[in-house]
């Protein structure tokens, strides 16, 4: 029994208390030692995946994405030029690419909305028929007359050869990152402008969040992607605006203006779109007979209003905005509404293009009318209708940077803030997931 009144029994107590706290102290710091540097060993294995694959990542991606820009512009080119030999057959087409989709295609049918999910956990594979299938469908819609874009196309081959590498990520990676990387290095690579690449895949799958997380290997792909893509020589998307004038009160309030009409613009595009899909399903039931009747009352719109001026990228529209050509009211409409049909019918392609198209035309007719610069009201056109139809804003402000002028960020800036919010929960990408409503962000997902 022990008496705690005898000194010496105390104090040997208390010195073999001292020595199991040393040797438990000892113990501890020694573990703490090894899972501090297995930690840290992790992290290491980790950032070394993300900047080898997103190195890679942006080398393959920046090769197919070059040979299929290169061949689009050559496609939209050899159309122009036969325009009576190829356009009235849009209706085939459209039959051709549906049955090879049909037939071939499988979840990759799903286009952009399954890159969606997979960025967002609910799906884990994006089959690589993705790609042939995507850049046989765009060219098939441009060649013979469709309306539609090509961003949509590149982001798809990006998520898809990235996903090949993200089965060999290491403890604590996650592919979502690796498929991140994927998106920003196709739109790099297409366009030429990897920091707005990077911000778009970092926030447009899940609209006001920004996934940091993704920030350096998403940045890496995309300069790498768009290094080789010029190397290889698709050129980079550009058009100088000329001197930006000094931001004013004035000019501020113009401006904000611009930015509601702009973001209401891009909410009706969207609107439309998502409308005209389900619409055109409900009427023809039949995917096939479906895209073929509306290819063929396309072809004949096509040819008859505007003599094919609204066909494919339209770039002399897009150029016209911006070096005194000659634009009217009606085309930021028509490019619009003849965008919306394309692809609700099926056609295959992206919504940025024509979606600048409309931003630019409408952006000079309201210069025009204000009495404003017209160049840089065409460029905030492109930003803005762009922005409000995909609900990203960093993305359209860097855009303006890289493609236009960095000089003019502050106004690229504040009407792109403008349209955003005042193009409400409604964007052409009907997967995507808002901040607040969603259960929780994707970085908790894909561990």
């Amino acid at each position: 029994m022990f008496n705690p009144f005898d000194l010496r029994e105390l104090k040997m107590r208390i010195w073999k208390y001292q020595r199991s706290v040393a040797r438990n102290m000892k113990a501890l710091s020694v573990g703490s030692f090894h899972f501090e540097w297995h930690a840290r060993m992790e992290m290491l294995e980790r950032f070394f995946f993300y900047a080898v694959t997103s190195s890679l990542i942006g080398l393959y991606v920046g090769v197919v994405t070059a040979l299929f820009g290169m061949g689009l512009l050559y496609i939209n080119e050899f159309r122009s030029a036969h325009l009576y030999y190829l356009v009235p057959f849009l209706g085939f087409a459209g039959l051709i690419i549906m049955i090879v989709n049909m037939q071939f295609g499988g979840k990759a049918q799903r286009g952009m909305g399954l890159i969606f999910d997979v960025g967002l956990g609910k799906e884990d594979k994006i089959p690589f028929r993705m790609v042939p299938l995507t850049v046989f469908s765009t060219w098939m819609t441009h060649l013979f007359g469709g309306s539609a874009g090509r961003e949509g196309v590149a982001v798809q081959i990006g998520a898809t050869i990235s996903m090949q590498f993200a089965a060999l990520r290491p403890k604590g990676a996650k592919y979502h990152v690796v498929v991140t990387s994927g998106m920003a290095a196709g739109f790099a690579g297409l366009f030429g402008t990897p920091i707005a690449a990077t911000f778009f895949a970092l926030e447009v799958l899940v609209v006001g969040s920004v996934y940091y997380e993704a920030l350096v290997p998403a940045l890496i792909a995309a300069y790498v992607s768009s290094f080789t893509a010029r190397a290889i020589g698709l050129p980079a998307m550009t058009m100088p605006i000329g001197d930006i004038p000094t931001m004013d009160a004035r000019f501020m309030i113009i401006t904000i203006f611009a930015g509601l009409i702009f973001g209401i613009v891009g909410w009706i595009f969207s609107w439309l779109l998502n409308h005209l899909r389900l619409y055109f399903a409900i009427l023809i039931n039949d995917p096939r007979l479906r895209i073929f009747i509306i290819g063929c009352v396309l072809a004949v719109v096509f040819l008859f209003v505007g003599d094919g001026r609204y066909s494919g990228l339209s770039d002399e529209i897009f150029t016209a905005a911006f070096t005194g050509g000659d634009i009217y009211f009606r085309d930021w409409l028509l490019k619009l509404l003849l965008t919306a049909v394309t692809l609700a019918a099926g056609f295959q392609g992206g919504e940025l293009t024509p979606l600048f198209v409309v931003g630019a035309t409408l952006g000079a007719f309201f210069a025009t009318q204000m009495g404003m610069p017209v160049a840089l009201f065409a460029a905030m056109g492109c930003v803005a209708v762009f922005g409000s139809a995909t609900k990203t804003m960093f993305a359209p402000i860097f855009i303006g940077a890289e493609v236009f002028s960095a000089q003019a960020m502050p106004f690229f800036a504040l009407v792109a803030i403008t349209s955003f919010f005042i193009s409400g929960h409604y964007g052409i990408y009907q997967s995507q997931l808002f901040s607040g409503e969603a259960p929780y962000h994707v970085d908790n997902q894909n561990k």
